[in-house]
């Protein structure tokens, strides 16, 4: 394992240790449709040291800032999704340690990632997902250990781990208290008291472990609990603060890699002797893929800082964003899937079929560590907080202004501060009626003051809409909905205060100039949150109409030079071959 690195050269630094783009690209597709393991992907981010980004520096690894862990994964999965799913899986696997696991369990998962061992999460059942109270995989206490029977289905990375977390149920009740985790260690059961289950055929992200394990009288050591017995439901509750908002990435690598994809691919396309690049219709997608997939990237650099800053608000940001990144770019991936036509779908035309690979391995994502309607009624349950937080102006002034500090140092993050519930909100929402009236007082780009207020209008609605949803254990669709448009107005937060934060350092970079990312990205949240909240939309800002082919003409050279396509994005590797329809090779 090569040596840890840190700084802003490391997106660039793991796209020269991944090899030749377009060598990677080939490969994945091929890989893909053999259902084949990434095998040599996977080699190659244990080569740059990436699992030990899975480990806290606490325990010899270097996992020391979120955001550079975004960063990795984001670089890798704008290659191939698969790989950084199977390879990211340890890090899911591991997080509950790190939270409740005492130092000899610390110590010994902290050597196996580090060795390069893969670690599973074993939470889902065939006949409960994501009902995790309702979890029938028992752990019985015998005099040595406990007994482990029942089967965990489906699981990443099931067969090929080493170690697998396993909730599973010690109490009789079902309440969260009856379940425990444990540590297992594979290699330490006796032969015919566990198996693997065979690898599910899945519509993405192909060739992957997705298997099952299930146990028939596994024996387990006392020492394997992790935490005290019946603390496992909500160890995994409070795992998923830290694992939601990484999966985040995996959306911002796939977007990335789509819109270079469709962006290139309208400058070479010519009918009727123009590019569709030119046309409006093409631009005016390009230009909301480009703002959609920034307002992603926003929300998941706020929230990947926040795991330092705003620790005990993550109940909220987590199931925000992770709600939000998906959603968005999955949208924006039918979007452009129409400016391909044909070749978004097929696998032998353009750029090895990989559209179409991308758009279907994207779609687990919102899947992940808990589905979209998941994370929105977790979200629900919060909205008596968020709605006395938003009249109070309760902020968190500090934390707040190192979240929205990207590049900047973290603190260390406070694991102990990790609560089910956030009591103050969450500050990011509840900065914008101050941080709306800030930029309305000094100079600011054409049209910004006044997208500004149409957003903090929307969220003063939204809140009033908020305060009326009485609280039930099985929230109403309109409870979903309202979730929704809140995930949307921190979006449109977290831009404005990325903006303020850092427009004086990128001032000089295109996608500054005018506050162009920023209005976009705003526009088309607007436009978004009037749909949800089914209120008229906003009267467009001055300047609006231009927005469009600006953002477009810096995308398309983005995707033809590798420049960046979004303002904290990094540049891209480029090789002459791509671009073209492989029949044309």
């Amino acid at each position: 394992m090569t040596a840890t690195r840190t700084g802003a050269g490391i997106e660039a630094a793991l796209d020269e240790a991944l090899g030749l783009l377009d060598e990677t690209a080939r490969r994945s597709v091929e890989l893909d449709e053999n259902e084949q393991f990434p095998a040599d992907f996977c080699s190659r981010l244990d080569g740059f040291g990436v699992a030990a980004y899975y480990v806290p520096t606490e325990w010899g690894g270097a996992l020391s800032d979120h955001e550079q862990m975004i960063r990795l994964w984001r670089t890798a999965a704008r290659r191939d999704i698969s790989a950084v799913t199977a390879h990211a899986k340890t890090y899911l696997g591991v997080a509950p340690v790190w939270i409740a696991g005492n130092p000899e369990q610390a110590r010994a998962t902290a050597d196996a990632v580090m060795s390069g061992s893969p670690v599973a999460w074993a939470l889902s059942e065939p006949e409960h997902g994501a009902d995790l109270l309702s979890g029938s995989v028992t752990a019985t206490a015998e005099p040595d250990g406990y007994r482990v029977d029942g089967v965990k289905w489906p699981i990443n990375n099931a067969t090929r781990s080493s170690r697998v977390t396993l909730l599973a149920r010690t109490g009789r009740d079902g309440s969260g208290r009856g379940q425990s985790l444990f540590l297992v260690d594979k290699s330490a059961l006796q032969p015919g008291t566990w198996r693997t289950l065979p690898k599910v055929m899945t519509h993405g992200i192909r060739g992957i472990d997705i298997s099952g394990i299930e146990f028939d009288g596994a024996l387990l050591p006392a020492d394997a609990l992790i935490g005290p017995e019946g603390s496992g439901l909500e160890t995994v509750l409070l795992a998923l603060q830290f694992t939601r908002t990484m999966c985040t990435a995996l959306s911002l690598g796939a977007g990335e890699h789509a819109l270079r994809l469709a962006a290139r691919f309208t400058a070479a396309r010519v009918i009727q002797k123009r590019p569709l690049a030119e046309r409006p219709f093409p631009v005016s997608v390009l230009a909301r893929s480009a703002a959609l997939l920034t307002a992603a990237e926003a929300t998941s650099l706020v929230a990947g800082r926040s795991l330092h800053s705003l620790t005990a608000e993550m109940s909220v940001t987590s199931v925000v964003a992770k709600a939000l990144a998906p959603t968005l770019v999955d949208d924006t991936l039918g979007e452009l899937a129409e400016l391909l036509g044909a070749r978004s779908f097929l696998s032998d035309v353009y750029e090895y079929g990989a559209f179409q690979k991308v758009w279907r391995d994207h779609q687990i994502v919102a899947v992940f560590d808990g589905s979209t309607p998941v994370n929105r009624a977790a979200l629900v349950q919060q909205f008596p907080k968020l709605v006395r937080g938003f009249a109070a102006g309760t902020v968190d002034a500090g934390g707040l202004a190192e979240a929205v500090s990207v590049g900047g140092p973290v603190r260390p993050v406070d694991r102990g501060a990790l609560t089910m519930v956030s009591r103050q909100g969450c500050s990011v929402v509840q900065a914008l009626p101050a941080l709306v009236e800030s930029i309305g007082g000094k100079p600011a780009p054409t049209g910004l003051a006044e997208q500004a207020v149409a957003l903090h209008a929307m969220a003063d609605y939204l809140h009033g809409r908020m305060a009326e949803v009485a609280p039930a254990a099985r929230p109403a669709m309109a409870a979903y909905e309202l979730a929704a448009a809140y995930e949307l107005c921190y979006a449109g937060a977290a831009c404005l205060h990325l903006w303020a934060a850092g427009e004086s350092e990128h001032a000089a970079e295109p996608l500054w100039q005018d506050g162009l990312w920023v209005r976009a990205a705003l526009r088309a949240l607007l436009a978004r949150l009037a749909a949800v909240l089914r209120v008229p939309l906003p009267v467009a800002a001055p300047g609006d109409d231009r927005l469009d082919g600006a953002l477009a003409r810096l995308i398309v050279d983005a995707a033809t030079t590798g420049a960046p396509v979004t303002p904290f994005g990094a540049p891209a590797p480029r090789s002459f071959q791509q671009g073209k329809d492989s029949r044309e090779r």
